[in-house]
């Protein structure tokens, strides 16, 4: 079957690239760097035994930092090279990391792209976030002699009825994973269906959770808010917004304004490229928008700060009284609530949340969410949540209390990245012939 599937992925291939073309119409950068989506990629002379994360786009990026983190003071001596498959991932990891990480796209899961990758960068590990599963990247990688390890790892029911159409092909993928560290129960249990060894699997929970506000971060945020020059005002945030929902937040925030006039609202769509478009319906429903891109204090006429650039998201939000998660309003899944809550900022969601249930459940029967079954309810909800200060600090304690609860995930793959990496010795990882090898011992038990 993965003989089958690689054929079928080299005749799709320039479908693949006319989409990353017309993507590139509207996001230049995707132009860039394409050697490397076909494994010709550069790391620093002298680099061998190779730390390899990969993390799709900026949400997952997200979530790795914590552990990437740890891997950096854990394995000072460790090259570590950070893959991603979008722009807005790279230019992530750039900003949370800068020179103290290699940096590539993940090649195109076609053989000789991945061999080619293989043979250059030579990892001794390789820790997949969420649910990145392509067949000849697992068989080519464990092949190789490396260590393969699926962290933060997240199956919903329709991801599992699709590659249980595939068995042999999904359980020849499984096999070559040394450890999968689940979020949740239901996780494991998917993965255990469809073929995963029980030794193979942990329970651990979600990295996202493992995100905190060090006094670092608290500095710089007192000194964005000196800069903003918002003095006492108070901030809506709406997180990561997408269409449909800026006409829903900003009915509700117009209404809010009504009873507390000098109000900003923080508006930041899931996709930069949209401002252009949401900084014109703004000011089309009467309201003055300063962008952040133009680095300018927020005047006393300004009702929107519109963020328009990328990475500022987890560290504004802590200007933030009140946040409304997007993804959430409109059926898109929702987005992650944590990186709010990690700041003590209480959190208002919509019903549409099947991509952070778990999250969201933990987070509302502590009293730290509340869930809209109408989102047309929000103006109202936001009037109530903005008049009881009380209220908000009650919601901001539980939060915090949740998020020290539920730490850990980090942690623990941490710790089977270290016996992992102390089982093969300091040389390993240079890459054998496709086709030979087999799959590395596995310790981890459930």
């Amino acid at each position: 079957m993965r003989h089958v599937y690689s054929v079928l992925l080299y005749l799709l291939t320039p479908l693949v690239l006319l989409r990353l073309l017309l993507r590139s119409l509207r996001e230049p950068a995707y132009r860039r760097h394409w050697l490397e989506r076909f494994g010709l990629v550069s790391l620093p002379a002298g680099s061998r035994g190779v730390i390899w994360v990969h993390a799709v786009s900026v949400g997952e990026v997200h979530a790795a930092a914590p552990l990437v983190a740890l891997l950096l003071r854990e394995h000072p001596k460790q090259q570590l090279l950070f893959t991603t498959t979008t722009p807005s991932g790279r230019a992530l990891v750039r900003e949370l990391f800068a020179a103290r990480v290699s940096q590539a796209y993940l090649p195109l899961d076609l053989p000789g792209a991945v061999q080619r990758f293989l043979t250059r960068v030579r990892p001794r590990l390789l820790i997949l976030l969420e649910t990145e599963l392509w067949p000849n990247l697992l068989e080519q990688t464990g092949a190789s002699g490396c260590k393969q390890v699926l962290a933060n790892a997240r199956l919903s029911a329709a991801s599992a009825r699709r590659y249980a159409r595939l068995p042999s092909l999904t359980r020849a993928m499984l096999s070559h994973l040394d450890h999968v560290a689940c979020q949740w129960p239901v996780d494991g249990e998917r993965f255990l269906a469809l073929g995963l060894s029980p030794q193979a699997l942990a329970v651990t929970g979600t990295s996202k959770f493992d995100y905190a506000v060090d006094d670092r971060m608290r500095s710089e945020r007192q000194a964005q808010r000196a800069a903003l020059m918002l003095g006492g005002r108070p901030v809506l945030l709406a997180a990561s917004t997408h269409p449909g929902e800026e006409a829903l937040v900003i009915g509700a925030f117009k209404q809010l304004l009504t009873g507390m006039p000098n109000g900003v609202l923080l508006l930041a769509p899931r996709h930069p490229r949209r401002c252009a478009a949401v900084a014109r319906y703004c000011r089309d429903e009467g309201l003055s928008v300063c962008l952040r891109s133009e680095s300018r204090p927020v005047r006393a006429q300004d009702s929107v700060l519109l963020l328009d650039t990328l990475g500022e998201l987890r560290l504004l939000s802590g200007l933030a009284d009140v946040a409304v998660i997007g993804g959430s309003l409109v059926d898109r899944g929702g987005q992650n609530p944590l990186e709010a809550v990690a700041w003590g900022v209480p959190v208002i969601c919509g019903p549409y949340t099947r991509n952070f249930d778990d999250v969201n459940a933990r987070l509302a029967d502590a009293g730290a969410l509340i869930r809209l079954s109408d989102p047309e309810r929000l103006a109202q909800v936001l009037n109530e949540m903005f008049s009881d200060p009380a209220r908000r600090m009650a919601m901001a304690r539980a939060g915090l209390a949740v998020m020290a609860r539920e730490r850990g995930a980090s942690a623990a793959v941490g710790k089977v990245a270290a016996e992992l990496l102390s089982d093969d010795g300091p040389d390993q990882g240079v890459p054998a012939a496709v086709g030979g090898g087999g799959v590395a011992r596995k310790e981890s038990s459930a």
